[in-house]
């Protein structure tokens, strides 16, 4: 006989509220208050800066972020981890308020953990991410503030999955969140593929990260980066943020040095070299084209 049955044990609802959370609307307001206004007037007003990413490649899932935690104009902790393992196979990317954001992390272990008592096997990435949406969805509307990239390795290979606290659900292969996610998309867009090489894939998290916390005044510290591989998680490597940057500048200032004496050297010696193309390539567009 299952203990669960000697101990008489029910198993909870996840899609319901969960017990050890306030009810909703069960704050401890003012008599006559709704919770969602008394918050949106007189809550604290906290400034969410982070950067995380993460993309699917033909090898697993990569994961990264900075790991500067600030609250306003001051720097809380310059270490802090983003990227927290919910299982072997499973890490979760955090961005806006890290109370939250880990709270709800410790929830999505538990169930999940439960889950795997009762049948056997820990669910897909997808019913992972689909249970965390709709236990947060129950608490829309009282300014909680989670976003989070789920990355594991299931029976269907690497899954990639956005979960916002509103209970927004998303499947891609590319994420990144945080008030440094416009400058990390730029780089991002610009070099990701999906058959590229784990090193190649290790070299772009670094630097779309490296490149935002140079940007954004809410990022910094370090780069933490993660790969999810079929046998389970691995944390490559933490490198400090400034010092990556200058060598990708320094790497990018010798790739152009390179270029302008390639160019030189074809142009050949007492030639400038050619900017435009030559007199003989000029040509009118035909009608076809000006359309």
């Amino acid at each position: 006989m299952a203990l669960q049955d000697v101990c008489q044990w029910q198993a909870l609802d996840p899609q319901g509220a969960s017990p050890y959370l306030p009810q909703a609307g069960a704050w401890a307001v003012p008599r006559g208050w709704d919770p969602q206004t008394f918050l949106q007037t007189h809550g604290p007003r906290l400034a969410h800066g982070t950067t995380t990413l993460a993309f699917r490649f033909r090898d697993g899932v990569i994961a990264a972020a900075d790991t500067r935690s600030s609250c306003g104009n001051y720097v809380e902790c310059p270490a802090s981890r983003k990227v927290i393992p919910v299982h072997q196979h499973l890490l979760g990317t955090t961005s806006g308020t890290s109370a939250d954001c880990t709270t709800w992390y410790r929830v999505l272990r538990r169930e999940l953990r439960l889950r795997e008592l009762r049948e056997g096997q820990l669910p897909s990435v997808a019913g992972a991410a689909k249970l965390l949406s709709g236990m947060m969805s129950r608490y829309r509307g009282l300014d909680l503030c989670v976003a989070t990239a789920l990355c594991g390795w299931d029976r269907s290979g690497p899954a990639l999955f956005y979960v916002y606290s509103d209970g927004t659900l998303l499947q891609g292969d590319i994420f990144s969140v945080g008030s440094g996610s416009p400058y990390a998309y730029g780089v991002l867009d610009r070099g990701y593929r999906y058959d590229m090489s784990t090193q190649e894939a290790y070299a772009l998290a670094c630097r779309a990260v490296a490149h935002a916390t140079h940007r954004d005044a809410y990022s910094g510290g370090s780069v933490d980066l993660f790969h999810v591989r079929e046998s389970g998680w691995e944390h490559v490597s933490r490198n400090d943020a400034w010092v990556l940057y200058s060598e990708l500048q320094k790497l990018s200032g010798l790739e152009k040095e390179g270029e302008e004496e390639a160019t030189s050297e074809r142009a050949g010696p007492g030639r400038e070299p050619s900017v435009g193309p030559a007199p003989g390539d000029l040509r009118m567009p035909s009608e076809m084209e000006k359309l």
